[in-house]
């Protein structure tokens, strides 16, 4: 039993064969898989994959790329959408200074209209966070502490930050790069922080972790990162799985 809690299945790259990747990762113990949305036209997409497949579920939202673009009528669009009963949070959003495809400037406006968005529906959030960790977690910081706010997507700050974010009522989400063997800084993360908050992810197609690095990732990859991560903590694979997907079904309210 195992969640993956972050992957884009709607891309295209799953275009040849997206049945059987589903399949493949309910016939390995993936139970449920979280398909993210990162604009109105991949949530859309990933509402209708969740409609399609009864342990798929969907996300809406606007991805820091795609700031620039994220009209009224874009948040609206999104906003519709959540009406859905597969929709089960908002996200991906956030920040990302590292690409800089949109502007810092639209980028902290189209994410904090989105989190006062999700608040008003009092969905989770899902958050996403490259090198701009001071920046998100003081945002996040000014929407205040409150219980299963939502999870920071693909962590990759240290132990440190993890705490102030779970502290804040906020999961953290483990990738594949855990097995990579010169990650050790989330590797102290995912060995030390309280596998309570915790959420593993594969975030597919991307980060295949070891022995699948340099692949396109699929959901049922994600058993890779958790065998890793009950490894470091000295726990056993299904402690892991078990509470991870407790964790996921809690923070999204899944059946």
């Amino acid at each position: 039993m195992l969640t993956d809690s972050h992957a884009h299945l709607d891309m295209g790259v799953f275009d040849e064969d997206r049945e059987k990747i589903i399949r493949e990762a309910i016939e390995n113990g993936i139970t449920r898989i979280i398909t993210v949305g990162i604009d109105l036209e991949s949530s859309v997409k990933a509402l209708n994959l969740a409609k399609s497949y009864p342990s798929v579920f969907a996300t809406v939202g606007c991805h820091p790329h795609d700031a620039d673009q994220c009209t009224r009528e874009v948040l609206k669009g999104l906003a519709d959408l959540t009406s859905a009963p597969e929709i089960v949070a908002w996200g991906e959003i956030g920040l990302d200074f590292y690409r800089g495809y949109s502007s810092p400037e639209n980028q902290v406006e189209v994410f904090e209209q989105q989190l006062s968005m999700a608040r008003e529906l009092d969905m989770p959030v899902i958050i996403h966070d490259r090198e701009a960790h001071d920046r998100v977690f003081s945002i996040l910081r000014k929407m205040g502490k409150r219980e299963k706010q939502g999870v920071i997507h693909c962590f990759s700050g240290d132990v440190e930050l993890a705490h102030s974010f779970i502290d804040l009522g906020y999961y953290i989400s483990i990738p594949g790069t855990v097995t990579y063997k010169k990650a050790s800084v989330v590797k102290d993360v995912a060995a030390s922080i309280p596998l309570e908050r915790m959420l593993v992810e594969t975030d597919a197609p991307f980060l295949a972790p070891v022995p699948r690095r340099g692949k396109r990732n699929e959901p049922a990859f994600v058993e890779y990162t958790a065998r890793e991560i009950a490894r470091l903590r000295n726990r056993t694979f299904e402690e892991v799985a078990i509470q991870t997907s407790k964790n996921a079904a809690d923070l999204f309210g899944l059946t």
